[in-house]
């Protein structure tokens, strides 16, 4: 359980304070960090997912079958930040890794590519046969420079990994993504059980890989899976993801073992407040922690946005209600420019126009403010079957969680739309 002193002061602790002991708040200190995949000064709220992990490299290493992990959730929910973590874990236990983030207009080849030579130059160094890690890189090399079809990448294309060997023939080199796939990692997974250890990859943005990748890297991992093979993929996406997983390979349902990373309770919260703060020798009163937690939501990324910005605001500590209040204005409007808007300007006017009417069937201030809406509502909303949707969903703006459903991607994204004139 939580430490108490995670739920900061109390209004009695705070006015039993002489007045001489009242400390500015110093700008230059602040602690809070709202930043894409930005590390919060204190993570909160992701023991359980730490410890699953750290589980499963422990199973790894010991030669037990362990799933591949993937984690859910929406924007701003930490996903990148935690598999950040979870890397770090791996790195901690000697493990060769690499990270890439999914782009829906790119192959995997090259970033894999890319990824997995950063995870086996990290187990070079502990292997006896340098001659073994070269006939690993030729393959690796060769896998790189196919395209579908066993068609040469055209030269601007081409990767260059810096890897002295020529390609290897015959070898992860057919041009079926899936065939070479199988190959390469199981490969690299022989590499692992050379040294000791074990490779895990892992895959930001997992729901931007293309339909016929996501269904090799289903197959691989499949395949790694039967044969114990030490090598994982841990993937973050959107909470569709399980989805795409599962259209592209029936087993996948079975294959990974699903996270779902959602908004922080409300000690947790607290804790992600309270512990940076303390560091700094500031505390927080227990209406402001109030206040903080309703403007926030409790997710990740709009409680580093209040903190900040309150702490900015508050003349000295400890940080009360009245700070929160006069504070919010400027975080809203920061979020209202850099997550809210930055993603709305990218929409076109008929994806607006379905975006709003999604934000005002979910008006009710007593429900669920990112509650999924029926694909039905919204055509009459619209008096037209509306076109928008799957360009929305490609965008990453809005998913389909249950059939006949839509809901953001983005928390708290229909309040934003409510708050912005109509067009003309």
């Amino acid at each position: 359980m939580l430490d108490t002193k995670f739920a900061c002061l109390s209004t009695s602790s705070a006015s039993a304070r002489k007045p001489d002991t009242v400390r500015c708040v110093d700008p230059v200190r602040n602690p809070y960090a709202p930043g894409a995949g930005q590390r919060p000064p204190e993570l909160a709220g992701r023991d359980r997912e730490l410890t699953v992990f750290d589980v499963v490299l422990e199973r790894v290493a010991r030669g037990r079958p362990e799933r591949s992990l993937v984690l859910t959730g929406l924007r701003g929910v930490g996903k990148t930040v935690l598999l950040n973590t979870l890397r770090s874990q791996a790195i901690g236990r000697l493990w060769g890794t690499g990270k890439i983030e999914a782009r829906p207009d790119q192959s995997l080849r090259r970033p894999l590519s890319a990824a997995l030579h950063m995870a086996i130059r990290e187990l070079a160094p502990h292997h006896r046969a340098p001659d073994r890690i070269d006939e690993f890189l030729a393959v690796l090399k060769a896998f790189a420079l196919r395209t579908e079809g066993d068609t040469p990448t055209k030269l601007r294309d081409r990767w260059q990994p810096g890897i002295d060997v020529p390609a290897a023939t015959g070898r992860a080199d057919s041009g079926d993504i899936e065939i070479d796939l199988v190959e390469l990692l199981g490969d690299a997974a022989s590499v692992a059980t050379d040294v000791g250890t074990g490779i895990a990859l892992f895959i930001d943005e997992m729901q931007d890989v293309s339909p016929s990748d996501i269904s090799a890297l289903c197959a691989a991992c499949h395949e790694l899976s039967q044969t114990g093979a030490p090598l994982i993929v841990v993937g973050a996406g959107l909470p569709h993801l399980p989805a795409l997983l599962s259209a592209a390979k029936s087993y996948s349902e079975r294959l990974f073992r699903y996270q779902r990373i959602d908004r922080l309770d409300r000690i947790s919260a607290d804790q992600a407040l309270c512990a940076p703060a303390e560091r700094e020798d500031v505390e927080f009163q227990a209406k402001a922690l109030d206040a903080l937690y309703e403007a926030s939501g409790g997710y990740p990324y709009f409680v580093q946005a209040y903190g900040k910005a309150t702490w900015d605001h508050a003349p000295a500590s400890p940080i009360t209600a009245e700070d929160v209040r006069v504070a919010a204005p400027d975080a809203e409007a920061e979020l209202a420019v850099g997550f809210f808007g930055s993603r709305y300007e990218r929409a076109t006017p008929a994806e607006r126009e379905y975006m709003r009417a999604m934000a005002a069937l979910t008006s009710n201030e007593t429900a669920d403010m990112d509650a999924a809406v029926l694909t039905a509502e919204i055509a009459r909303a619209l008096d037209r079957k509306p076109p928008a949707r799957d360009a929305l969903i490609k965008k990453g703006l809005i998913y389909c969680g249950e059939r006949g459903t839509v809901a953001f991607t983005v928390p708290h994204f229909g309040r934003y739309l409510r708050t912005q004139p109509a067009p003309e």
